[in-house]
Order: structure tokens, then C-alpha cells, then sequence
């Protein structure tokens, strides 16, 4: 049970004020709480087991620099997703399962190369037991979200919608821009995808509004 308690403790610690669950807040404004707590849980399932089980094998592979630019460059495309909205319409089905799987899917991603990835690493390490380390960082990492998404679903009700979209686009972009320049360290290089990345992101982004601002053909 120590390892439990010890992991599930650190975690919420952790994540106070995270991206993850600032990103959990944000979902909370736009999807079902439900929807938002059910996307969490699966991806930190997910993503914690990867941790806890593969250990310091996880870079053997792919250098966590990689894994974290890619993380980057996914906040911005999810930025821009949320500008562009979901267009699924008539399906309970696809209006379910659309929402999830974006949420699962940021989550999943936001939490390669996380310090609380990094932690269940550590913290398995350190107590030679899978279960209750994967089991305590899910919990704490439950915990934690549980909290952004009921502020989300405050703040949701309270801001235009127009605005909360902008808002939870602005926060991943950020995110993704914050990504970038904590994982490229040559200057050169680094102002250098900073540039073609604003450049491209600057682009989509107008065109999006452009698109957004046409009349519909039903008006």
C-alpha cells in the first residue's frame, strides 16, 4: 500500500497547475464532463502503464527529445483543430466517440515525456512493484483532473462559447510553442522551427477564421 499511497500523493502534488490539467479544464469548456474525465482516464491508463512497464527502456528507442517535439507540435495541431470545430453532426455516436477520442488522445500525448511520466518511471523503479505505482499515479492523476474539470465546467457556463473555443486554442498552441522551446537548445535552431512553426500556424489560423466567417449555404 505504500507504493500506492506514495504514488498517488505525488502525483496530485505534481499536476497542480500542470499542463494536463489546465488541458483538462479547457476540455471541460467545450465537452460533457463525463466525456472529458472518461478521455483522461484511458489515456493515463494508457500512458502510465507504457511508463511503469517499459522503465528506463523507454528511450532505447526513441530519444525523448523526439517524443517531446512531437508532443509540441500535436498541441498546435490540436489548437487549430479547435478553431476549426467538429463538424459531426446527427450521430449521438460520432458526437460521443469524437469528443473522447480528441481528449484521449491529448492526454495520451501530453504525458510522454511529462515530469509525472518521468515520475512513474522513477517511482517504480524505486518500488520494484507495477500495480500499485500504476494504479496510485492514475488515481492522483484522476484527482487532479477531477478539480480542472469542475472549474472548466464553471467557467464553461459563465464565457461565450466563441471565446472558450479561442481561449482553449490560445492554450494549446502555447502549450506547443513552450514544448518547442524546451526541447530544441541550439538558439539557431531553435528560433529557426520557431519561426516556420508561427509562419504555418499563423496561416492555418487565418485561413480557419476566413473559412469560419463565410456564410453557410443554408443562410
Amino acid at each position: 500500500m505504500e507504493a500506492f499511497w506514495a504514488s498517488t500523493i505525488f502525483v496530485v502534488l505534481a499536476e497542480m497547475g500542470d499542463k494536463t490539467q489546465l488541458l483538462g479544464m479547457a476540455f471541460a469548456t467545450r465537452y460533457k464532463a463525463a466525456t472529458v474525465l472518461a478521455g483522461v482516464f484511458v489515456a493515463t491508463l494508457l500512458n502510465h502503464f507504457l511508463a511503469v512497464a517499459l522503465g528506463d527502456y523507454l528511450t532505447a528507442f526513441v530519444p525523448m527529445e523526439t517524443v517531446q517535439l512531437a508532443a509540441a507540435i500535436s498541441f498546435i495541431f490540436f489548437g487549430l483543430w479547435t478553431i476549426r470545430g467538429d463538424e459531426l453532426e446527427g450521430e449521438d455516436e460520432k458526437e460521443y466517440f469524437g469528443p473522447f477520442l480528441t481528449v484521449t488522445i491529448a492526454f495520451f500525448i501530453a504525458e510522454m515525456g511529462d515530469k509525472t511520466q518521468l515520475a512513474s518511471v522513477a517511482l517504480a523503479a524505486k518500488y520494484h512493484n507495477l500495480i500499485p505505482v500504476w494504479m496510485g499515479t492514475t488515481t492522483g492523476m484522476m484527482i487532479s483532473n477531477v478539480i480542472g474539470i469542475l472549474i472548466g465546467v464553471v467557467l464553461g457556463k459563465k464565457i461565450p462559447e466563441r471565446i472558450v473555443k479561442y481561449a482553449s486554442a490560445a492554450i494549446f498552441i502555447l502549450f506547443g510553442y513552450a514544448g518547442i522551446i524546451a526541447t530544441v537548445f541550439d538558439p539557431a535552431t531553435r528560433y529557426g522551427v520557431l519561426a516556420v512553426v508561427t509562419v504555418l500556424t499563423g496561416i492555418a489560423v487565418y485561413m480557419l477564421t476566413r473559412e469560419e466567417k463565410k456564410p453557410s449555404r443554408s443562410e
